[in-house]
């Protein structure tokens, strides 16, 4: 489809949220202490989450963050708050066996609960929308397993409804999928301004702060704690959080073995005529289709469109994939051709080899990290959590899984991305053909 000549001629590279964000003071350059209970590495919403727990529990608690606060996914991210996992519920079955795969997925639904809670308890303006999820799908080959999905997600605790393609009009306003599983539980929120709220509840609870600090090596010491240095100095911790996600690096070579770096991207368009706007999402639901390749969109409060993808698994650049973007956004609704498109950019999402979210003890550390693009309710819960599990409280069912190493010579950089960007457009490409195209 071809799209309008001038639709990306205003477009700047520019996060929308970060534009949005409410002023945030520099933390940059402030005096390192010499020691802290709990040094947590990483300024994302898992170790400002971390922080926020720990300092509410008496620890003394120095986060680090290498660039400035909420610079990766954390304000780069689509909004889209679900409960579940990149794994399918009947796969979390397969995999893990029903006792265990309930334990998981009750987890995300407490990961959901928890942002809705800490929104409404900290007093955070994060424009949440609490109106569900809709997986949408690409071809009749993946809309005829809606129905076993949605009875594995209701054997694991949860709620679905299969949407037929005939009914699909009261969801979306678009006529290219087959079907749809709409999911309650999850909703759309402003990443930035949810971020910031909860780096102000941290900060409130005694949380120090430090951005523009970048962790080097971690050296154990003779007396049990850990030396934790940085470009600034050392701070000597009784315990480490790692909480680096998309953007961890050889500081703990351990993780970085474990967690592939893959790009997402998003452009939105300008504000919508409210009609215009309402007739997208009748039901204020947020989306994300069943590609390998996939589209994922929500509509935000000003009545834009943002509209995000795996645009490619090579290295990329925001301006071949907001193009690519484009054309999706105008395949799902052409009747958007003509909108300007206002805003584009991208950034790094964590995922593991298993395509699972994992959290536990590793190399000395305490971690939490690899959601595969479905980060602001598990790194906020699984940061929370990790935090009390320091202080006591039981560890959460994501330790229970191995955390398996990348099974490639592997330091960091996803060199077999291509290859595994191939097959998955191959399945996308043999799907289609179930759609007659």
């Amino acid at each position: 489809m071809p799209k309008p000549p001038d639709a990306l001629a205003s477009m700047v590279h520019r996060v929308l949220w970060q534009e949005q964000a409410p002023p945030s003071p520099d933390r940059r350059g402030g005096e390192l202490p010499d020691a802290a209970d709990v040094v947590v590495v990483g300024g994302g919403y898992t170790g400002v989450a971390a922080a926020r727990e720990l300092a509410r529990g008496g620890a003394s608690v120095v986060l680090l963050e290498a660039e400035g606060l909420g610079f990766g996914a954390s304000t780069r991210n689509g909004g889209i708050v679900h409960p579940g996992y990149k794994l399918s519920a009947q796969a979390l079955i397969k995999r893990y066996g029903e006792d265990l795969a309930r334990d998981l997925y009750q987890e995300s639904l407490s990961a959901c609960a928890m942002v809705g809670q800490l929104i409404a308890d900290e007093a955070i303006d994060a424009e949440w929308v609490a109106s569900g999820h809709l997986e949408l799908a690409w071809s009749p080959d993946h809309a005829g397993g809606l129905g076993e999905e949605r009875e594995a997600v209701e054997r694991l605790g949860g709620s679905a409804r299969v949407i037929a393609r005939s009914d699909l009009a009261e969801e979306i306003g678009s006529n290219v999928y087959y079907g749809g599983l709409a999911i309650e539980g999850g909703g759309g929120l402003h990443p930035a301004r949810y971020f910031a709220g909860l780096v102000a509840a941290a900060e409130r609870a005694g949380a120090r702060l430090h951005e523009g600090v970048r962790v080097r090596r971690l050296r154990p010491q003779a007396d049990g704690r850990t030396l934790v240095e940085t470009d600034r100095g050392g701070v000597l911790a009784r315990n480490v959080v790692v909480g680096t996600n998309g953007y961890t690096d050889g500081a703990v070579p351990a993780l970085r073995r474990r967690i592939i770096p893959i790009g997402s991207y998003i452009i939105a368009t300008e504000p919508l005529p409210e009609e215009l706007a309402r007739s997208l999402s009748p039901r204020g639901r947020v989306f994300f289709d069943t590609k390998n390749f996939l589209y994922y969109w929500r509509l935000t409060a000003d009545r834009r469109l943002a509209f995000g993808g795996r645009a490619s698994f090579i290295p990329t650049s925001v301006d071949r994939t907001a193009p690519i973007l484009l054309r999706g956004m105008l395949e799902v609704y052409p009747q958007l051709a003509g909108v300007r498109i206002e805003y584009a950019w991208g950034g790094n999402v964590g995922f593991t080899f298993d395509r699972m979210p994992h959290a536990g003890q590793l190399a000395g550390v305490t971690y939490a990290m690899g959601y595969c693009g479905s980060g602001i309710a598990l790194a906020t819960y699984l940061g929370t959590k990790v935090g009390a599990w320091l202080g006591g409280a039981p560890a959460p069912a994501l330790t229970r899984l191995g955390f398996p190493l990348v099974p490639a010579p592997y330091e960091g950089r996803p060199w077999f991305l291509p290859l595994a960007g191939e097959w998955y457009r191959l399945k996308d490409r043999l799907a289609a053909r179930s759609r007659g195209s």
